[in-house]
């Protein structure tokens, strides 16, 4: 392993609650990371088929409200079901391009019964292979509304070209116990994935740096009012109170001494490219290891359960 990864960061807009031009989307991302000679490209939270905005903008809190049975019934049908193949297409792309991948998906579980949604992080490897299907462990305010709680299955790490990576949902970076699971799993590349914007990545990516001594990668989307197709469910309704940019991006790269390799991006569509080195991070880990000579196990551990929750364990 080389110990230099060259990452993108796909700040894009998906093509709202539309799962399959928004997988389309995602293809022409990968190919042209691949093209660019990258080793890993990186998507926002939740970008296929994108993030619930209606919540906020139409009192998603109305209890039996046509409105939200009828955009909910439209997100579930958009969500990915991966057991159905739904990724098999950027599966083969990224063993084709020798590119690994870490995607932002809301999850039609079929483990769950296959009607609710989770918040999903799937990372892909070189070799087209799923290693990890990470389900936010907790959502955040109005997302309740419309997603379920997930469990600590997917909280895993990866080698690639040197470095161990492993990744978390939005505001689940704010968690320090889930931070420090990854942390003791070896973890030095961290990926934090966003709906947008700037005020969210602005602070926590060098914050997460500099505690864990590791190269940090925020990559958040974006969404504009023109980003809204014009067959969406009560789109009257939702564009009476959307502002005109709902997320302007913010994908950034903080280095293991919390200095930024790339600052904030906002407002700009596209591929952000960075190459990073794991020489820095032995250089950074020599007078800080959280995981290591820095830690005290005989006072303080953490217990990770890593089982995939289900209502059913079926023993034929």
């Amino acid at each position: 392993m080389s110990g230099t990864l060259k990452i993108a960061m796909a700040q894009i807009a998906p093509v709202w609650l539309n799962k399959q031009k928004t997988l389309d989307k995602v293809m022409s991302s990968i190919s042209e990371a691949a093209d660019q000679k990258c080793d890993l490209v990186v998507f926002g939270e939740g970008l296929i088929p994108g993030y619930p905005f209606w919540l906020a903008m139409t009192n998603g809190a109305e209890f039996e409200s046509s409105i939200q049975k009828e955009i909910h019934a439209h997100y579930i049908k958009n969500s990915i079901q991966i057991e159905s193949g739904d990724l098999d297409a950027i599966s083969k792309i990224a063993k084709e391009k020798s590119i690994a991948i870490y995607l932002g998906i809301i999850e039609r579980a079929q483990n769950r019964g296959g009607h609710s949604v989770y918040c999903s992080l799937v990372y892909i490897g070189k070799k087209g292979v799923i290693q990890s299907v990470h389900r936010k462990l907790q959502p955040t305010y109005e997302e309740r509304l419309t997603w379920s709680p997930g469990d600590g299955h997917g909280l895993r790490v990866h080698a690639l070209e040197g470095f161990t990576v492993g990744g978390l949902n939005c505001w689940e970076n704010w968690m320090p116990l889930a931070r420090t699971a990854l942390y003791g799993m070896g973890e030095n590349l961290h990926i934090a994935v966003w709906p947008g914007s700037e005020h969210n990545t602005i602070d926590i990516t060098r914050f997460i740096a500099k505690e864990s001594r590791s190269f940090v990668v925020s990559v958040s989307s974006l969404m504009r009012i023109s980003d809204f197709p014009a067959d969406t469910p009560h789109l009257d309704k939702i564009l009476e109170n959307s502002p005109e940019i709902l997320a302007n991006g913010g994908s950034c790269i903080a280095g293991p001494d919390g200095q930024w390799v790339i600052a904030p991006v906002k407002d700009k569509e596209g591929l952000i490219t960075a190459s990073i080195d794991i020489q820095k991070v032995y250089e950074e880990r020599q007078n800080f290891d959280p995981s290591g000579h820095y830690s005290r196990p005989d006072v303080t551990q953490l217990t990770v359960n890593r089982e995939r929750q289900s209502v059913l364990k079926i023993v034929d």
